[in-house]
């Protein structure tokens, strides 16, 4: 197996250009567990932990954040957790504190596992993956439109991920995650919910209950109609239950040895009236505190 370590994005690019079917190392978390099983033998590894451009954030003129491929976990909880809840939330649920520190989003995103814990809160948030190849240069590719199978992205083979595109939170954010453990567990499923008040909108992330991570637009689409944007009154029970049934109903969940088709739909139901009561009732604690 070949080993190829850039130093700079410039040569990362040429190198994967130049050899296409090189797996990309990004932390490197998953990628070197299944090489350790031996259920992935790629013919060549292209680190990119050494290319600092991947640990840079900035803000764009339009005040979206730009997280760098390469911004591991920890700092994306302890720099951007104000302004990106979901993600920082989901980021601490993932494996151990070391796993934090080495992780990225930028891996999990090349992994594709449909359990992946940062992919719901990136759907429910509207980011955009920033893509880059040598022959052709940019490509902005929505998160809705990134995942096409298990284990399966939206990338060229010369392609590699250079950043996360994603606005600050506008409002209140959750995630949540059930697992057979509390800590370093593989999702049984989770539910990410994002509320865009200024634009009267709901936003979720169904996890690992389906062949990919994906949106409950008809839950999205009912409760953006349903909801008081003025958060005038408490929330409403049969529109919250309303919620927790559709966004079951957006799943495809199978039956797999950490949980059943059947208990992942009902949890996802639960999960999900949790996150929007949550949710909720911050919206209804800023809007107060702004009369």
């Amino acid at each position: 197996m070949e080993f190829l370590r850039p130093v700079t994005w410039a040569d990362a690019l040429a190198a994967k250009a130049g050899q296409p079917d090189a797996l990309p190392i990004q932390g490197g978390t998953d990628v070197m567990v299944e090489i350790n099983f031996d259920v992935h033998r790629p013919p060549a590894l292209l680190d990119l932990n050494p290319v600092r451009e991947l640990a840079e954030v900035e803000t764009l003129p339009d005040g979206t954040l730009r997280v760098g491929a390469g911004v591991p976990y920890v700092r994306l909880i302890n720099e951007l957790g104000d302004r990106l809840p979901g993600l920082a939330q989901a980021s601490r649920t993932v494996g151990s504190p070391q796993i934090r520190n080495r992780g990225t989003v930028g891996g999990n995103l090349g992994a594709a596992s449909p359990a992946g814990d940062s992919h719901p809160p990136l759907l429910a948030s509207d980011a955009v993956i920033e893509a880059e190849s040598s022959a052709r240069g940019t490509r902005l590719i929505p998160a809705v439109d990134f995942y096409k199978g298990v284990k399966r992205n939206a990338l060229e083979p010369d392609e590699l991920i250079r950043a996360i595109r994603i606005a600050p939170a506008s409002g209140p954010q959750y995630f949540s995650k059930i697992g057979t453990r509390n800590a370093m567990v593989i999702a049984v499923c989770s539910f990410a919910i994002a509320l865009h008040p200024d634009e009267r909108r709901v936003g979720t992330g169904v996890g690992s209950a389906a062949p990919t991570p994906r949106r409950a637009t008809a839950a999205e689409e009912f409760l953006s109609a349903e909801l008081d944007w003025d958060a005038r009154g408490p929330l409403s029970v049969s529109v919250a239950q309303r919620f927790g049934e559709l966004v079951k109903e957006a799943a495809a969940p199978i039956d797999d040895v950490r949980g059943t088709a059947d208990y992942r739909k009902h949890a996802l139901s639960v999960m999900a009236r949790r996150t929007l009561t949550w949710a909720w009732n911050d919206h209804r604690a800023t809007r107060e505190e702004a009369s």
